[in-house]
């Protein structure tokens, strides 16, 4: 059977307050969502912390990641999306669940040239494979609260990045993908 390259696909949502749901995502798109499989690992990682946390999601595509933060409690995301037709998409579907998020269409560097308002304490990064994550990992500690983590997403043939002062907390590997959770020296200390 023929697949029509219009037509809208589907994802869903692993755990928590909207665990099962089914959230479309449009087609003719070049995103790659991260597989059910490894974002049910990401967040067995995280645990209970993800629970009133403040999440970044760079290169947010379909918004699977923080979307299914959301569901499993955390505070707010910040989505961050250049291309308008899948942050349009995504701001709808984070309107129709009630999300407690925001959506921004715009160039990743352009967004990590601001300071947050609030730091982030988890901060997702998975962009398309070619692009290099070093620069923006590089940018990252201005955003990070004291003890953040972030999770990276790569082809398992490029392998993580060795990028300076990531420390890898966790790896894995799922097929062709290979992601780990780190954390990043030199972000904040904890307020006295």
């Amino acid at each position: 059977m023929a697949r029509d390259k219009n037509a809208q696909r589907t994802l869903r949502i692993i755990a928590g307050t909207w665990r099962g749901r089914r959230l479309s995502f449009p087609a003719g798109t070049s995103v790659r969502p991260t597989p059910d499989r490894v974002r049910e690992t990401l967040f067995n990682w995280l645990g209970a912390r993800i629970e009133g946390a403040r999440c970044l999601d760079l290169y947010a595509g379909t918004g699977m990641l923080g979307l299914e933060a959301l569901s499993r409690g955390a505070r707010d995301v910040s989505f961050v999306e250049r291309n308008r037709k899948l942050a349009r998409h995504l701001g709808e579907q984070l309107g129709m669940l009630a999300g407690n998020g925001r959506v921004v269409c715009e160039e990743v560097e352009a967004f990590m040239r601001r300071r947050p308002e609030l730091p982030f304490d988890f901060v997702f990064v998975d962009p398309p494979y070619v692009t290099p994550v070093e620069p923006v990992i590089g940018a990252l500690a201005p955003f990070m609260a004291p003890d953040a983590l972030i999770y990276v997403e790569r082809a398992a043939t490029d392998g993580l990045p060795d990028a300076d002062g990531l420390c890898w907390q966790q790896t894995g590997r799922a097929g062709a993908v290979c992601f780990g959770l780190a954390r990043l020296d030199g972000t904040p200390e904890q307020p006295a």
